[in-house]
């Protein structure tokens, strides 16, 4: 195989994938294939990219590892900044299962902090040319999302915390299907003779808060009640606050409040709380993420968890299938459950209930 005019091999770390892709003749991603998922390759398009891989000096560290047949056992995962207006501590509560669910099949996490994505993934970029990563796992996922277009031109596996929202069949993920966990609060809400049942969630562009929203939206159409009632707000306790606000404002105002996030229900409860009246005995309010502050807030907060542990569980295994070089990525959507408190009860409660987030599947009856 001839070198391209005008230059020699380059040195480590200076030729990228792309590079390789055309000096082949094939595309980025049969390079990203032919390192990481072999099956995916006919073997004599294989053994050129593998060719020209050596010849052109190109090792980002998974790629030469797979050479080698030899790892690291690192997974790099980014931590965002602390926030003091949030209530759920859903990051910290994930990487610690994640830490768990690592080491159960001899893996350690590496850290990165980044706020924003070009941030982020520089920070990958830093760590492939100066530590042996495997693999990523990426949070938040987005239609759109340009780290997953970056992690594939550095030819390194990674899954994600959140489905494609693309309909990308060849991404690797796990996800907590907040469409039928909104279904089931506000299933739970009706039980109680609420119809006037509302919705405070996230701005449009969200992809999560979109799927969430259409949960309380399937329900009221299926319970047969009105779907007037919703506002879109940032995920920010005062922002949850106003919505109420408005939404108790209404000449026919909400009864019962199904929140996005336990920050904006714990700003819903705040916002009845200035207006005297109760969670619960007047005004139903669910949260999503059941957060610690959810559980220690007066009254107790109804609110669905995400099985993080599972989360983190599938995650690693999908990274451990594409690392074996499997042309199939694993795709896992999940079910929250709903535990039930006194803010959605219009009686006594007393203890949680933990049930799944099926549609339409009421929580057992509480005894006064």
């Amino acid at each position: 195989m001839a070198t391209p005019p005008g230059r020699g091999p380059l040195p480590h770390g200076h030729v990228t994938l792309s590079d390789v892709a055309r000096f082949v003749g094939v595309s980025a991603q049969s390079v990203s294939n032919a390192l990481n998922n072999p099956g995916r390759v006919a073997p004599e398009t294989r053994e050129k990219i593998l060719s020209a891989v050596e010849q052109l000096g190109y090792r980002p560290n998974r790629s030469a590892r797979a050479l080698r047949n030899q790892r690291s056992r690192l997974i790099g995962v980014r931590v965002e900044p602390s926030r003091d207006d949030r209530a759920a501590l859903l990051l910290d509560q994930f990487l610690h299962a994640l830490a768990e669910s690592a080491a159960a099949t001899g893996c350690h996490l590496i850290l990165c902090q980044a706020d924003g994505e070009d941030s982020e993934v520089a920070a990958y970029r830093e760590l492939l040319s100066t530590t042996s990563v495997d693999a990523f796992v990426l949070t938040g996922a987005h239609a759109g999302d340009s780290r997953v277009a970056a992690l594939r031109e550095l030819g390194v596996p990674f899954a994600t915390f959140g489905r494609s929202w693309d309909g990308d069949d060849d991404l690797a993920w796990t996800d907590v299907d907040g469409r039928a966990g909104l279904h089931a609060a506000t299933a739970h809400v009706a039980a109680q003779g609420h119809t006037r049942i509302a919705h405070v969630g996230w701005p449009e562009e969200s992809d999560t808060g979109r799927d969430r929203r259409a949960g309380w939206h399937d329900a009221c159409t299926d319970l047969g009640l009105g779907v007037d009632l919703h506002e879109e707000v940032a995920d920010d306790f005062d922002e949850g606050r106003a919505a109420a606000h408005r939404l108790l404002d209404r000449a026919d105002p909400a009864t019962a409040i199904t929140c996005a996030s336990d920050t904006l229900a714990l700003g819903v409860v705040r916002a009845l709380a200035e207006r005297g009246l109760r969670p619960g005995g007047d005004v139903a309010v669910t949260g999503f993420d059941n957060s610690p502050a959810a559980a220690l807030s007066t009254p107790g907060l109804t609110s669905l968890r995400q099985p993080l542990e599972q989360v983190a569980h599938d995650l690693v295994g999908a990274i451990e299938e594409l690392l074996h070089g499997s042309a199939t990525p694993q795709q896992t959507l999940l079910q929250p459950e709903l535990v039930v408190r006194a803010s959605s009860l219009r009686g006594p409660a007393h203890d949680a209930h933990p049930s799944p987030a099926r549609p339409l599947t009421p929580p057992p009856e509480e005894t006064p």
